[in-house]
C-alpha cells in the first residue's frame, strides 16, 4: 500500500491512500474499519458503523469475516447501519443487507437485535425511511447540528459520482430535514432508501473505497465539485479515500 499519491496530487479532499490493487485495497480498508471501530469502542464503549453495498466492500467484507481480523473485533460493541437499500426484499441478491449479512455479519457475533436495515421492500417507501431517521434520531449520540453521530461510515463511489444512493439530479441531494429519506436510482432497482447529507456530513470517520479505471471520471468529478460525491464534508470528523491504482490513474 502506499499513500505517495496524497491530497495534492490527486485533489481530492481529505486524505487519500492509495494501494496497488484490488486485494491491497480490501486488506487497507479492513484494517483501517478495524482500527476505528477500536479507538470508538475504546472513547465510549460502542461504535456505530454505516455499511455499504456494491462490489468493492465485499471482499473487505470477506477479510473481515476470516481470521485472524475476525477475532481482532468487539463484534458485540458494534451497532450496524447502512448508507442506502435498493427496494428489494432483503434476501435479495441485490440488496446492501443481504451482501453484508451473507459475507460477513452472519459470521460474526454482532448482536442482531444491533443490526438496523432498511425496509426498502416495504409498499410505503416514504414511511420505512421516515421510521430509519427516527431510529437514527433515537439511537446513536448527537453529532454536529444535532445530526446522528455515526461512528465509522463507509462509502462507495458511481461511476456518475453518486454516493450511497444519492444521485445526480435527485430530490434526495437537498434534504436537510430528515436523516433518511427516499431517492431513485438510474437502474434497477430504481427506488430507495437512503442516509442524507446532514447525517453523512455528521460522522466521525467517513471513508470511500473506489476501485477500478471505470471511476477516474467521478473522481474528477469529485475534484470539481460537480457531483453528489463531492458534497461529502464531514463537519467534525475524519474524510479518507481509499483508492486503488486503477482508480488513482
Amino acid at each position: 500500500m502506499s499513500s505517495a499519491r496524497g491530497r495534492e496530487a490527486l485533489g481530492l479532499p481529505g486524505t487519500v491512500v492509495v494501494a496497488a490493487d484490488p486485494d491491497a485495497l480490501a486488506a487497507a480498508a479492513a484494517d483501517w474499519v478495524l482500527a476505528t471501530t477500536a479507538a470508538a469502542i475504546a472513547a465510549r464503549g460502542a461504535v456505530d458503523i454505516a455499511l455499504s453495498g456494491g462490489s468493492t466492500p465485499a471482499a473487505m467484507y470477506r477479510l473481515l469475516a476470516a481470521s485472524p481480523r475476525r477475532e481482532q473485533a468487539e463484534w458485540r460493541r458494534w451497532n450496524v447501519w447502512f448508507g442506502d437499500e435498493r427496494a428489494c426484499p432483503p434476501d435479495d441478491e441485490r440488496s446492501n443487507f443481504h451482501l453484508a449479512q451473507s459475507l460477513l455479519l452472519r459470521h460474526v457475533p454482532v448482536d442482531p437485535l444491533a443490526v438496523h436495515r432498511m425496509e426498502a421492500e416495504r409498499p410505503d417507501l416514504a414511511t420505512a425511511a421516515a421510521e430509519y431517521s427516527a431510529l437514527l434520531e433515537r439511537l446513536p449520540p448527537d453529532g454536529p447540528g444535532g445530526a446522528p453521530r455515526l461512528d465509522v461510515i463507509l462509502l462507495g463511489l458511481g461511476g456518475d459520482g453518486h454516493t450511497a444512493s444519492l444521485f445526480p439530479g435527485e430530490p434526495a441531494l437537498d434534504i436537510a430535514d430528515a436523516w433518511a429519506t427516499t431517492s431513485r436510482a438510474t437502474y434497477e432497482p430504481y427506488d430507495r432508501i437512503t442516509l442524507a447529507f446532514p447525517t453523512l456530513n455528521a460522522g466521525a470517520a467517513v471513508a470511500f473505497l473506489v476501485s477500478g479505471e471505470g471511476k477516474r471520471e467521478a473522481l474528477r468529478g469529485v475534484v470539481e465539485g460537480t457531483v453528489p460525491a463531492a458534497r461529502i464534508r464531514p463537519v467534525d470528523g475524519q474524510l479518507l479515500w481509499l483508492l486503488d491504482e486503477a482508480a488513482a490513474g
